[in-house]
């Protein structure tokens, strides 16, 4: 309970911390920066995220044909050895 405790101090110091920051015009640039940066970042980190989600969708989609033509092909080949 102590450690929760100093996190959630932490976290309220560092709003404090930002809200003093922001008010100076030169501390407000800074946080526009990080801000911009920290958009950058997640951007990226989407575009990556999306990319690779298509991937796997490909992935998958290619899977799912090639166990419908296997199943066909059983389906096919069961289909002519109950005809013999």
């Amino acid at each position: 309970m102590k450690n929760v405790s100093w996190f959630v101090l932490g976290v309220v110091g560092g709003f404090v911390a930002a809200h003093f920051v922001n008010k100076n015009p030169a501390g407000h640039d800074v946080l526009a920066e990080f801000d911009a940066r920290i958009g950058e970042f997640t951007d990226r980190i989407g575009e990556a995220y999306r990319s690779q989600e298509s991937r796997f969708d490909a992935f998958v989609d290619e899977a799912r044909d090639a166990a419908a033509r296997v199943s066909e092909a059983v389906a096919d080949a069961t289909s002519s050895k109950s005809a013999d």
